[in-house]
């Protein structure tokens, strides 16, 4: 019997990943193009969901709309059940914090850092926001350097510009 399942869903910024247990929403993650990425992710994933993800295309139709909803302008804020097995300590607190940036808006590091409990941890913030399982859902798009400029996205920049640049279209 399988733990998890998932699907892929296209979006404007590439293919999203989307893996699912009885208990939420396990990772959301844009992927660079290829079924080799998919495989990746979900070879990752064996580990903490203890089997191989089925693939269940009808499964995850409460997240393929809210994110068709946000692509459309529609959505702000994301309703969804998240299971966070992948996500520990600090980087939960981070990643929660970064939920409550507003849309349309930024957020320093360290901002974040002081939002999560350690005003310090803007480093630590960073590696939760780069490792984050919740890509788009957990707004980590919206965690900008303390310069203003808008810093990596998992090595896809052009994902995080288009991501804020859209929030900002929508948000006028």
């Amino acid at each position: 019997m399988t733990e998890a399942t998932f699907t892929v869903h296209p979006s404007p910024v590439g293919d999203v990943l989307l893996v699912s247990t009885a208990a939420g929403l396990v990772t959301v993650h844009v992927l660079h193009g290829s079924e080799r990425d998919i495989d990746e992710q979900l070879s990752s994933l064996t580990g903490p969901l203890r089997s191989v993800p089925g693939r269940d295309d009808g499964g995850a139709d409460t997240v393929r709309r809210q994110l068709d909803e946000y692509f459309e302008g529609r959505r702000e804020t994301f309703d969804l059940s998240l299971d966070w097995r992948l996500v520990h300590g600090f980087s939960r607190d981070a990643l929660e914090a970064v939920c409550r940036i507003p849309y349309a808006q930024t957020a320093g590091y360290g901002e974040v850092a002081a939002m999560a409990g350690i005003p310090r941890a803007a480093r630590a913030v960073g590696n939760a926001c780069a490792r984050t399982p919740f890509s788009i859902v957990v707004p980590v798009h919206r965690v900008v350097r303390a310069d203003g400029s808008i810093g990596g996205y998992g090595g896809r920049a052009e994902v995080k510009r288009w991501l804020l640049e859209h929030e900002r279209a929508a948000g006028e």
